[in-house]
């Protein structure tokens, strides 16, 4: 009976395949084994061996074809033997079909520009010195672009000066102290255990650590020779760039890094001085004794936590019914069980009415439920895509729910001009803009590259840490058939060591192909683990794949290896599974 050859699935994310040449030909003789023929993917080139032994009887699809995966390309069997359909295959006949040909499908990626002629002063300009702005301004310029960049405060935008790396400071501290605290416990004896947070200095530190590594990106741009303009850049209408309404920049290509900027909601008292965003509150000279956080999210669990550990009394308000709502449940649950360890009052499914001010403190009133008093509040529902660098075109981009619309190149409707990072709202993270920068620098300097960023990872810096990368085990659910391998950090030997035990790491795995979907992780160092996730979805590897895989030992990252391994079942420091034969 004859046997078909297949375009392979050669990953969750491949949907077609094309054939680059056949190194058999109808008629031959084929062993098992043998390379039959070479397909290349988005991802990689790869070789396709014959899965039986016999004559190759009948090519479907030439090379230059393109074809969905799981389709017939070819068939093996025994000269003159009828493959499905009722067509004959002998020798004769075989030498007799005509197959039309078609033309190969144009690449959508090319290696290298064709040179051009520079219109305007510059080749690109950037507006926006944040972290899609910044980078695009670099690969310009290593790309062989004159490039002007646009920045109204410091290099760097929210992530280095006003949220990521600031809240990493403070949220160092608050590490600190819960290693003081342990201390006790593990043998080590301290004269006084009580401590206090000096604000002052602790501000003090986060300036310093900004403004050091604003600094760097300053001088990363001073030696790429990127001529920086300070102030406010709005586009034109004929698309050239004006600063500070007063000087304007001529540049053929305009990239849009304009960033986000705090979400705010309309609600009574909101625009009390003493309810801050997480921009003012990394500056804040004291410990308010009572704190109430508007939103469970990242920027909410993390300063929540944060401030109850520096001695506040945390109270956080979440409409969701849960904290950290955008990642895993099981991740979110031992999350909110350590924040309500440490003392963290926390509400879901809780709607925000009213701040009133009293003079002295302020109420904070919920509906349905009791008021809380506090000293502080701070508002942290998210941030906005900033929109102020349109200008003049304000109106003629085309937009999505006050997002500038873009496609996988990072091009606008509007011919020569880009829009990477936060402005988009793709993926609202700093990594993710650092590469969506490169790709709109790309193109903008003539190359043809796309942005993935299916496995882009995210992480909330809390203790324990969360961590993800992929479909959540819901999403995964939904279109495929899974299994869901876990692995918890109680039996990981350099967590125990380490008094980190809580947390897990949890993996889907698509059953059929066991490609890996999705990574979830909450425990140590889970922000570093998840970079590893990262790779192994990004190169599309499978479980089987990562089994021959040695981690070192003791690790953290061995709790990922373990639930790898869960995902079929072979977990070598688990107990059996009481259903498994």
């Amino acid at each position: 009976m004859a046997v078909e050859v297949i375009m392979p699935k050669a990953g969750s994310e491949m949907e077609e395949g094309e054939i680059v040449q056949w190194f058999k030909k109808e008629g031959d003789e084929v062993k098992e084994g043998d390379v039959l023929l070479e397909i290349v993917t988005d991802k990689v080139n790869m070789e396709i061996e014959a899965e039986a032994s016999g004559t190759l009887l009948k090519i479907l699809h030439k090379a230059g074809e393109t074809v969905p995966v799981v389709e017939t390309i070819a068939w093996i069997g025994k000269p003159g033997e009828e493959i499905p359909g009722g067509e004959s295959t002998s020798s004769s006949e075989v030498a007799k079909e005509v197959v039309k040909d078609i033309p190969a499908p144009e690449k959508t990626e090319t290696p290298a520009p064709q040179k051009r002629q520079r219109k305007g002063e510059f080749d690109v300009c950037v507006i926006g010195g944040g972290p899609a702005g910044y980078v695009a301004a670099i690969k310009a310029s290593q790309l062989g672009g004159k490039v002007a960049l646009v920045e109204n405060l410091q290099l760097g935008g929210t992530c280095l000066n006003r949220g990521c790396i600031p809240t990493k400071t403070f949220l160092h501290n608050a590490e600190i102290i819960n290693h003081i605290k342990s201390a006790r416990e593990r043998g080590i004896k301290l004269v006084n255990d009580a401590f206090s947070v000096d604000m002052k200095k602790t501000v003090e530190v986060k300036n310093k650590v900004a403004k050091t590594l604003s600094g760097g990106v300053a001088g990363l741009l001073k030696s790429y020779g990127v001529k920086v303009y300070k102030g406010i850049g709005k586009l034109t209408v004929d698309k050239k760039v004006l600063v500070n309404d007063t000087e304007t920049i001529d540049a053929d290509k305009v990239i849009l890094a304009g960033g986000s900027k705090v979400s705010r909601i309309n609600i009574p008292g909101m625009e009390n001085e003493k309810v801050l965003t997480s921009d003012e509150i990394l500056d804040i000279e004291e410990v308010p004794s009572r704190l109430v956080v508007i939103g469970g999210g990242v920027i909410g669990s993390e300063l929540g936590q944060t401030f109850q550990t520096f001695g506040s009394k945390v109270t956080i308000v979440e409409m969701a019914d849960r904290i950290i709502a955008n990642m895993d449940k099981d991740a979110s649950a031992v999350l909110e069980k350590q924040l309500k360890k440490q003392g963290v009052e926390i509400l879901t499914s809780s709607k925000l009415l009213e701040i009133k001010d009293n003079g002295k403190d302020l109420t904070v009133k919920i509906e349905g439920k009791k008021d809380i008093i506090a000293d502080r509040v701070l508002l942290s529902i998210g941030r906005v895509p900033d929109n102020t660098c349109l200008g003049e075109l304000k109106d003629k981009f085309e937009m999505e729910r006050g997002r500038v619309k873009v496609n996988d190149y990072m091009e606008t409707n509007i011919e020569g001009i880009y829009a990477p990072g936060d402005i988009n709202g793709r993926k609202m993270l700093a990594h993710s803009a650092f590469k969506m920068g490169e790709v709109a620098a790309e193109n903008a300097m003539g190359h043809v590259k796309k942005v993935d960023l299916k496995a882009t990872p995210a992480a909330i810096y809390t203790h324990p840490e969360i961590a993800m990368v992929g479909l959540t085990e819901e999403q995964a659910r939904e279109k495929y058939d899974i299994k869901v391998g876990r692995f918890n950090f109680a039996a990981n030997g350099r967590s125990l060591a380490s008094n980190q035990g809580e947390g897990f790491v949890k993996v889907i795995m698509d059953t059929k192909y066991r490609e890996i979907l999705g990574i979830h992780i909450a425990g140590p160092v889970a922000a570093e683990l998840i970079n590893e996730g990262s790779t192994l979805i990004q190169t599309e590897m499978t479980i089987d794949d990562v089994m021959d895989v040695i981690h070192g030992h003791p690790t953290y990252s061995e709790a990922l290896y373990e639930a790898m391994a869960d995902c079929i079942d072979m977990c070598i420091h688990a107990p059996k599974k009481k259903n498994k034969k």
